[in-house]
């Protein structure tokens, strides 16, 4: 990838579509970076996030220069028109996780019961340099192998300025890149001291939450795991041309909206018992913009609801990011029936995170800690490779 000045912006005759790959990824990225650096308190990882925020802000420019040149008749126009849409909610998304990096960047701070009740809603991820000894330094991804051996994912690769936001199996790790590292705690503790050359030191346990902002903090966890859920379903809903995977990020959406609502009256009481209602600002301010990633999942969607087509450059944007999101119903005696679904569902071996279950009954079952049995009749809403979902319908069928 080419380097990106961020104060001139200039035409290229660039593919939409692979504008629209990397605004994904970024966003997605950026998601998860965020909430990471507002979690271990990471000055270095939100600064990842404002050099991305950065990054997305020509990705955008670039990509509305190419639709205008594109929309040749009124035909065109009107299957473009959501395509402006999916690039403006790219960049809120990447607008709202700047805003939530700023609670370390400009130490506003976060009580440390949120800290404590984070550490339970994010995946861990770190971000470690390649070091001149790393036995990974020279190999490709697929020679080092750590999904299958440890769970943990490389899920991005900063190289100098560049970024490789979906790194594959053929990408070489170079001393010197900059990777960022997902999965369990255990697996990341192996990994990171073998990549980096220094010791992996986790993050001390916090208190999981205080009296007064018990509620609130509960509030904007849940409003974090709808959220990104939201966001989940919206690029499924454009992937699939589903409308019902479009009303069911409107129907997130609403309930975001009623938490955030909910969740300031309670943050408001508690600010009138603590000792320095000032040190509650970080938590109203990760309010305000994680119901902004919710907003722009819904604008995502926009197109699929109004019953426009989607335009292909879409579809195929969506279909060559890096992971794909599936909506799969468990069959009655299918092999899916009756398996547990702890840290994934390891009975089938296939390398697949649901995140969400939609249970006629029950609602919605959303975060990375589900714990549940699957049923027949099971509405399952998973992350992962083309290949483990093409395995996992197979196995639900």
């Amino acid at each position: 990838m080419g380097r990106f000045d961020e104060r001139t912006v200039r035409y290229e005759p660039t593919s939409v579509k692979d504008l629209l790959v990397e605004m994904k990824d970024t966003a997605e990225l950026l998601i998860d970076l965020s909430y990471s650096a507002v979690l271990h308190g990471s000055p270095t990882v939100a600064h990842e996030v404002v050099e991305l925020e950065h990054r997305m802000d020509v990705l955008q420019m670039r990509a509305r220069m190419s639709l205008m040149l594109a929309a040749r008749n009124p035909n065109e126009a009107e299957t473009l028109a959501p395509v402006l849409g999916v690039i403006a909610a790219a960049d809120k998304i990447a607008d709202a996780a700047g805003d939530i990096a700023k609670i370390v960047t400009e130490e506003i701070g976060l009580p440390e019961a949120m800290r404590g009740a984070l550490s339970a809603g994010v995946e861990t991820l770190v971000r470690g340099t390649v070091s001149d000894g790393s036995a990974y330094a020279g190999r490709r991804l697929d020679d080092v192998d750590l999904e299958s051996e440890t769970g943990v994912r490389v899920i991005a690769v900063r190289r100098d300025e560049d970024w490789i936001l979906n790194p594959g199996a053929t990408t070489r790790l170079e001393a010197g890149d900059v990777t960022l590292l997902r999965g369990p705690e255990a697996g990341v503790a192996a990994v990171y001291p073998e990549l980096s050359g220094e010791p992996y030191e986790p993050e001390p346990e916090a208190e999981p939450a205080i009296d007064d902002l018990e509620r609130a903090v509960d509030s904007i966890v849940l409003m974090k795991n709808l959220s990104e859920l939201a966001v989940d379903l919206a690029y499924g809903s454009v992937l699939f041309d589903n409308e019902e995977l479009a009303e069911e990020v409107s129907n997130l959406e609403v309930e975001v909206d009623a938490l955030q609502s909910r969740f300031e009256a309670w943050t408001l009481r508690a600010a009138a018992e603590a000792d320095d209602p000032v040190s509650l600002r970080g938590l109203i301010h990760l309010g305000v913009a994680t119901e902004e990633i919710s907003d722009a999942a819904l604008t995502i969607t926009e197109g699929v609801l109004r019953d426009l087509d989607v335009h292909p450059v879409v579809e195929m944007a969506v279909q060559e990011s890096d992971e794909i999101i599936t909506r799969t119903v468990v069959g009655g005696g299918s092999r899916l029936e009756e398996t547990d679904v702890v840290d994934g569902v390891p009975a089938t071996d296939i390398s697949t995170s649901v995140l969400a279950i939609r249970r006629p009954d029950e609602g919605w079952l959303v975060g990375p800690d589900i714990d549940t049995t699957l049923r027949g009749g099971d509405v399952i809403i998973s992350k992962g490779t083309r290949t483990s979902a093409e395995e996992f319908d197979a196995l639900a069928a």
